[in-house]
């Protein structure tokens, strides 16, 4: 059976389905999907924390299905902007997951994560998915990965 690690960009996954589709994603559905290839030795969400219920409703639903949450505190800057992103913890997460798994799992459009899957696929042989919201995930994010699935009507709540 192959092994498998999930990671999950949930703020990229929630503004892109938002965005593109004014839906939420159905992470029930992915898991399902996910554990029907093999088993998920890892599972983590990346997210921000403002603490809110709907915020924690939502952690807690995701660590019912399994998954591991990473927390980053939100921080709202003087200028209006904000800051939560999780591309460096991904990232070392996902290259030391690549080690001991079959296939890697990776939920985001953002093309910064291109030269992590390059690297993975060759260096560890790891079949590298992405899953995306078409019109909003990175092209070279598509190339780079071993298998794009898109995020569409059967992904979404």
């Amino acid at each position: 059976m192959k092994k498998i690690a999930l990671f999950i960009d949930v703020q990229n996954i929630y503004y892109t389905t938002r965005q593109a589709y004014g839906r939420k994603f159905n992470y029930r559905e992915l898991w399902q999907r996910i554990s029907a290839q093999g088993d998920i030795v890892i599972a983590n969400a990346y997210a921000t924390e403002r603490g809110d219920e709907q915020q924690l409703k939502f952690q807690n639903a995701l660590r019912h299905l399994g998954f591991t949450i990473k927390l980053k505190p939100f921080i709202q800057r003087s200028d209006g902007s904000a800051k939560g992103d999780w591309d460096v913890g991904i990232t070392i997460d996902v290259l030391e997951a690549a080690k001991d798994v079959d296939v890697v799992v990776l939920l985001s459009g953002d093309g910064d994560f291109d030269l992590l899957l390059e690297k993975i696929k060759q260096d560890h042989k790891v079949s590298a998915q992405v899953y995306g919201v078409p019109s909003l995930t990175a092209n070279s994010l598509i190339y780079a990965a071993s298998e794009y699935h898109r995020i569409e009507d059967d992904l979404l709540l």
